[in-house]
């Protein structure tokens, strides 16, 4: 059980809950900080304080004052009207590691609302209970206001209660209205009161959400590359001396320094590496560490501001005690577009450089003596393809990559006549970085795939070689599932068994 109480929040426990259905609960301390929060809302309403957000309209009307019995419409209002997002629904894992994320913002005591709030979206949590919210439509400021309304519109509701106006949401495998889902998990829809819709909407955590998956997947990505890099440079008969601990100490970086660890670790015991005669490797091996440590640092820096992210105050205003109403822009997405966007750059740079280890070990003037395209042996080349089409993909995925990594966050057009008129574009920066890490793991597979191969080739050529011991367990995970094949056979359906492989936890060695 995760107890969630606005600050201790980690990434960990965001894919517990949005993969593996860990439950949460809300802290006693958090209850009683909201609770008391809540107060200072009702008694600024009694006292007939403007402030905004809690007795005013939203955005551009910020100067129009609402009526206590409005409120509720309101709060309503806000919902239904924002819900404008468009395009293919997001993952359930998203939007369930969304809900967790924003149920902890709130847990905070800084927005005003009731730990009903909470409450509910735990519940949500706990029945699986997954509104379909549309992927695209958020700029990130304030916050992701679309996507967060699709949210709400399934376990809020108003006086009229229509079915149409409840969104919808998956549950039991079925897509129901929002309305409907609710009904058959058994939890209450709610009529929001002050304030409510706004601390629902406010705040970039769908952003935060996607960017917690992509650093956890970022970070297994990054182990796997140094596994398939230590593979490759074993087939490739290439030369351990650019991985000595020295030479890395000497530039003091620390993903560098991890990298060539692992590396070496996972050679340990090769009679295969360190051929007579051969001095240094191309860069694509030799400066492996330089470029993927880069990228382990880049993810290091990302999990940081992300992992601060996941426990802030994120809507406004921010209550701070009862006379103490803060307004400011704790909503704007820019932190997390920019760790995004500078993530996007890092893992399209590992997908890169794996897909030059993978044409090295294609080309037969570049691959120390294994045949061309890793046919079975030179007699086949013309008749079979070989490891040709997997290069072509991989190659395809790279360019993918090269577009979908230029920078998002740096781009902004204004909204809400003018008043929003500096948008973070972080969600597309979100989004975007998740489509890279995909096709970064395809790349990676099918260089897993394709030194396993070499491997064989090399084996055949040296039968007394030792692979290193970490290899050896790689190679060996990768044959227990796919044997070798000496002809052309369809290879895709074997490349998605590594690919799906090469995923698990348990691959890491």
């Amino acid at each position: 059980m995760i107890e969630i109480d606005g600050s201790q929040l980690t990434i960990s426990n965001v894919i517990a809950v949005s993969r593996s259905g860990e439950m949460v609960r809300l802290s006693d301390a958090a209850r009683q900080r909201m609770a008391q929060s809540n107060q200072w809302v009702e008694d600024i309403i009694a006292a007939q304080r403007p402030v905004y957000g809690i007795n005013t309209g939203f955005g551009i009307f910020a100067d129009r004052r609402i009526s206590p019995q409005d409120t509720a419409r309101l709060n309503r209002n806000l919902i239904i009207s924002h819900s404008v997002a468009t395009g293919p629904a997001l993952a359930t894992e998203i939007v369930r590691a969304a809900i967790l994320i924003r149920a902890n913002t709130l847990a905070s005591g800084y927005s005003g609302v009731r730990p009903l709030l909470v409450d509910t979206l735990l519940a949500m949590l706990s029945k699986k209970v997954t509104p379909l919210v549309p992927s695209q439509g958020s700029l990130g400021s304030s916050g992701d206001l679309a996507p967060l309304s699709h949210l709400a519109l399934v376990f809020t509701t108003d006086e009229n209660d229509y079915d149409v106006e409840s969104g919808l949401a998956e549950l039991a495998g079925n897509v129901l209205s929002g309305k409907l889902a609710m009904q058959q998990a058994g939890i209450p829809r709610i009529v929001l009161g002050p304030k409510e819709g706004l601390a629902l909407t406010n705040g970039a955590t769908f952003s935060a959400a996607i960017a917690a998956l992509a650093v956890a997947d970022a970070m297994h990505l990054l182990s796997v590359a140094e596994i398939t890099l230590a593979m490759s440079l074993e087939a490739l008969q290439g030369v351990s001396a650019a991985f000595d601990p020295r030479l890395h100490s000497a530039r003091r970086h620390p993903g560098q320094l991890l990298v060539a660890d692992r590396v070496c670790n996972l050679i340990e015991g090769s009679t295969l590496t360190n051929p007579p005669g051969k001095v240094q490797d191309a860069y694509s091996l030799r400066c492996a560490p330089q470029v993927q440590g880069a990228a382990r640092d880049a993810a290091v820096h990302t999990r940081e501001v992300i992992s601060r992210e996941i426990n802030a105050a994120t809507d406004n205003p921010l209550l701070f005690d009862q006379d103490v109403t803060i307004s400011g822009g704790n909503f704007h997405g820019e932190p997390v577009g920019i760790v995004m966007d500078y993530l996007s750059i890092a893992m399209a740079e590992v997908g890169a450089i794996s897909e030059r280890r993978i044409f090295r070990l294609t080309d037969a003037r570049l691959n120390s003596g294994l045949p061309p395209m890793l046919v079975n042996q030179i007699t086949d080349a013309g008749l079979n393809s070989g490891m040709m089409m997997p290069q072509y993909t991989a190659a395809s995925l790279v360019l993918e990559n090269q577009t979908l990594s230029n920078p998002d966050s740096v781009h902004s057009l204004p909204t809400s006549a003018e008043q929003e008129d500096h948008n973070a574009n972080s969600m597309t920066a979100a989004r975007n970085t998740r489509q890279v890490l995909e096709n970064t793991a395809h790349i990676l597979a099918i260089e897993a795939y394709c030194a396993a191969r070499a491997l064989d080739l090399r084996l055949r050529e040296f039968p007394d070689a030792r692979l290193g011991k970490g290899v050896r367990a790689a190679f060996q995970r990768i044959r227990d599932q796919v044997p070798y094949q000496a002809g052309d056979s369809l290879w895709g359906p074997e490349i998605e068994q590594v690919h799906k492989l090469i995923l698990d936890p348990n691959f890491i060695i």
